[in-house]
């Protein structure tokens, strides 16, 4: 049985949960996330909390069942009190500027780097990184996975674009005899 899976989640005042079939909407002060359900998953609303529950009980179902109880919560968070996710830029002339919808990078390369923000994620540049906003957990992690990928932390000066709580084991360089 799914520990996760088994816990209701409980709705907040001011969210608002619309269940259609195995459809889920959600709204709240921060916008509206709406989702598509597996069949084997059962969703019911009552006395203020979201209860997911298993048709059939097999291995497959079971991962379904903690996973789709965790991806309402998120959604729920998401549009109560949203997400953030940290990018710190770290090397000399490593820098990252918002220009409408997207941002530059200037990471080392010959050229600069644009990516275009997907939509419902929201980026704040401050020293020494970017600060990434939404109410999409999985939007906002796939983006901010993206960004790091442009230059990836390297361990000898730990130069490149890292997840604020992320740790980059150093190395000591070559040393002369």
């Amino acid at each position: 049985m799914s520990r996760i899976g088994k816990k209701p989640v409980p709705i907040p005042e001011k969210v608002e949960v619309k269940l259609d079939g195995r459809n889920i909407t959600i709204k709240g002060a921060k916008g509206v996330l709406c989702r598509t359900f597996h069949p084997d998953v059962n969703i019911a609303i009552d006395d203020g909390q979201v209860i997911v529950s298993i048709a059939k009980k097999d291995k497959k179902t079971n991962a379904l069942w903690g996973t789709t109880r965790a991806h309402i919560a998120n959604m729920i968070q998401g549009v109560s009190a949203g997400f953030e996710r940290v990018l710190e830029i770290n090397g000399i002339g490593y820098k990252a500027e918002l220009k409408g919808d997207s941002i530059e990078f200037n990471l080392g390369y010959s050229h600069s780097i644009n990516f275009k923000l997907p939509e419902g994620v929201s980026a704040v540049i401050e020293k020494p990184g970017v600060k990434l906003l939404g109410i999409d957990k999985e939007k906002l992690g796939f983006a901010a996975s993206t960004i790091r990928a442009f230059r990836p932390p390297e361990p000898y000066k730990g130069k490149g674009i890292k997840y604020a709580e992320e740790y980059v084991a150093r190395k000591a360089g070559k040393t002369a005899k």
